[in-house]
């Protein structure tokens, strides 16, 4: 009759009602030494035991244990719901109502969790946001000051003036187009136009435009040896442009002096193809390498601010990646180099 521990109330009320009226029943044999009295009495007894412990339990217990059932779900109970609880609750055991309020109170503990985190992310993205944005008004707001002390009157310095104000304009309205680009990245309003294309052709484009920064630094470019032949992807060709974009940027500005820079790229199983940008520049130290693609994280501020950029380009990288269902990462070494590598899938 009782399989386990486990009891369900109706269980544990037959099973104490069997042991009292037992007892009571034994009692009066003793007394009366009849059989039929004894079946009689052990009966009754049972029947009322059990009747009254199965409603001492409900009342006392179970209705307890159905409103937090309802505390839990924390809606109104449909009809169906109502008729789930009625008849279908109370055959729970104690040691089952007790597991469920666990995994419960665990999944509750795991939400204010992400919420405190998501919190406190908030809370250092508005402060980094406003630093990123005071920094360049204020610096707009020095110049106009100069020039309406008098400067202007000075037609060269007049146009080093407005030249730094239009460069601190410029970088403002980077920071919104990023800011924009990340916000529509999250919410989906820019789905993904994805086709095949050769990586390689969407890589050497972008040299191509980046090519004065390159020359500019004296970094050279090259494809690692065996990653010449052509292959293709499945992906949003446009998107896959600015991510490499952004990679082979940072690997300029935190490149040597003279430095390289290069592409590989694998075919992996899976239909999966992994693109890896590498340079032998300053690298990362690894205790930043957790925090890399977090928004306006900056490994070092001084040096981050001297190079420029808005500090969202690999956030930018990272939104683009997932959004393909792929992944990004890095590796790193101060002086020696950092590697930034994503996948992509090879066909739709």
């Amino acid at each position: 009759m009782f399989k386990d521990k486990n009891l369900s109330p109706k269980q544990l009320a037959a099973l104490t009602a069997l042991l009292l009226s037992s007892l009571i029943a034994l009692s009066v044999f003793v007394w009366f030494q009849d059989w039929k009295v004894l079946l009689a009495y052990f009966i009754a007894c049972f029947i009322a035991i059990y009747l009254i412990l199965d409603r001492i339990l409900d009342f006392f217990i179970y209705r307890k244990i159905k409103l937090i059932y309802k505390l839990i779900s924390q809606t109104k109970a449909t009809k169906r719901e109502e008729a789930y609880q009625k008849y279908i609750l109370p055959k729970k055991g104690i040691d089952e109502v007790r597991e469920d309020v666990e995994e419960w109170a665990e999944q509750k503990f795991e939400e204010i969790k992400k919420l405190q985190s998501n919190e406190e992310f908030r809370k250092e993205f508005l402060q980094n946001l406003s630093h990123e944005i005071k920094t360049p008004i204020f610096s707009i707001q020095g110049y106009l000051e100069i020039l309406s002390d008098g400067a202007v009157e000075d037609s060269t310095a007049a146009m080093k003036y407005i030249s730094k104000s239009q460069a601190n304009v410029q970088r403002l309205v980077q920071l919104v187009n990023d800011i924009d680009i990340i916000t529509n990245l999250e919410i989906n309003k820019e789905p993904l136009l994805k086709h095949q294309f050769m990586i390689q052709d969407t890589i050497k484009d972008v040299v191509n435009n980046l090519s004065f920064k390159l020359e500019k630094k004296g970094v050279q470019f090259h494809f690692k040896k065996g990653c010449e032949t052509p292959i293709q992807v499945f992906a949003d060709k446009n998107k896959i442009y600015q991510v490499l974009s952004n990679i082979i940027t940072n690997a300029i500005k935190y490149g040597k002096q003279d430095g390289e820079i290069t592409a590989s790229i694998y075919v992996l199983e899976d239909k999966k193809v992994l693109i890896e940008i590498s340079d032998n520049g300053i690298g990362i130290a690894e205790e930043h390498i957790p925090r890399l693609f977090e928004r306006f994280y900056r490994t070092d501020d001084a040096r981050s601010r001297e190079v420029g950029g808005t500090g969202l380009g690999l956030a930018i990288c990272k939104h683009i990646i997932e959004a393909h269902g792929e992944s990004i990462q890095v590796r790193s070494k101060i002086n020696v180099g950092t590697t930034l590598g994503f996948t992509l899938p090879s066909k739709g």
